[in-house]
């Protein structure tokens, strides 16, 4: 009986598609605004939505979004501020309840992972990210049982209470202060199958490598200038062999860890995101990384939009 395994699939996109600058140069001129979304989801194979970071988004939205894309398109969702930032994940478990609530399960299959983001000043705190680790849920019936445990008077008329079928549903963590490059992190990440996300951020915050479940979560924030500046060629290579080793089951060359080797070899989706969007260089550093992943691993593990790609990476001169 053979034993080989498949290397793990590779999704390149981008963060949010809204964005005034890209109007004219990523989207054509005469492109309708509701319709970027449509553009972008036939460009790239996954998005992720931002605006679930800063409020609760109606049902209606995900549906909208769900019937806007493309049939192989994923969605990552930003989780809701309020529990990472306000709470600071202190009594995580109805707020947690409310935001699945809001209409998350009406993606049903493009529903991909969901991005916890921690602000610059939180601390580790093992206890309380025990606490909040402990309370997410690993499929989407879990999923549907915690929000069926939301507040009813907050979430009146605004919340979704189905799901279409029962499927893995993945948690990616990113952490912004560097009191979290310690192995018990890492352990504890690994303990409850959550990725830890390898943020690029300009030398802000830190930079870590660790693989702590049965993905990578990679979020491209701008190598020299926090959300502007673009990647060179080199840049892109050495993004591109670092994915094509987590497809693999491997970890790179020099790979940047808190805590000991993954203690499972095996292959591993990958999931990027650019977010250095402020000068229009996010969907073409994505669109030029994915041609180089491609060379490296081989098409068939990049998975690729439906609709014709662009002509150039290069936005045109002003």
């Amino acid at each position: 009986m053979s034993t080989a395994t498949h290397p793990g699939k590779v999704r390149i996109g981008i963060s949010g598609w809204r964005y005034t600058p890209w109007r004219g140069v990523f989207y054509p001129q005469c492109l309708a605004q509701r319709r970027e979304l449509e553009f972008a989801s036939r460009t790239f194979p996954t998005i992720e939505i931002n605006g679930s970071f800063y409020s609760l988004q109606h049902p209606d939205s995900y549906q909208r979004w769900h019937d806007e894309t493309p049939d192989n398109f994923v969605f990552a969702v930003k989780g809701h501020r309020f529990i990472t930032h306000h709470l600071r994940l202190r009594d995580p478990r109805i707020p947690v309840a409310n935001f699945l609530s809001s209409g998350l399960l009406r993606l049903g299959p493009k529903l991909g992972p969901i991005l916890w983001q921690l602000p610059p000043n939180f601390l580790y705190d093992e206890e309380r990210l025990r606490g909040f680790l402990a309370v997410l849920p690993h499929d989407t019936e879990q999923a549907l049982a915690l929000a069926r445990q939301r507040e009813t008077s907050r979430m009146q008329g605004r919340c979704a209470l189905t799901t279409d079928a029962q499927r893995p549903l993945r948690h990616a963590l990113e952490v912004r202060h560097a009191n979290f490059n310690n192995p018990g992190f890492v352990d504890l990440l690994r303990e409850y199958g959550v990725a830890l996300v390898v943020a690029d951020t300009a030398g802000r915050w830190p930079l870590l490598e660790d693989l702590t479940a049965d993905f990578v979560y990679l979020r491209l924030h701008g190598d020299e200038e926090l959300y502007a500046s673009g990647y060179s060629d080199d840049a892109l290579d050495d993004w591109a062999r670092r994915m094509a080793a987590w497809t693999r089951g491997t970890e790179p060359r020099g790979a940047r860890r808190a805590g000991g080797p993954a203690p499972n070899r095996v292959p591993r989706d990958v999931y990027c995101y650019f977010d250095n969007d402020i000068k229009t260089h996010a969907p073409y550093d994505a669109q030029e990384l994915a041609r180089r992943v491609a060379l490296r691993t081989g098409p068939s593990a990049v998975v690729a939009p439906q609709g014709p790609p662009l002509a150039s990476r290069h936005p045109p001169l002003a």
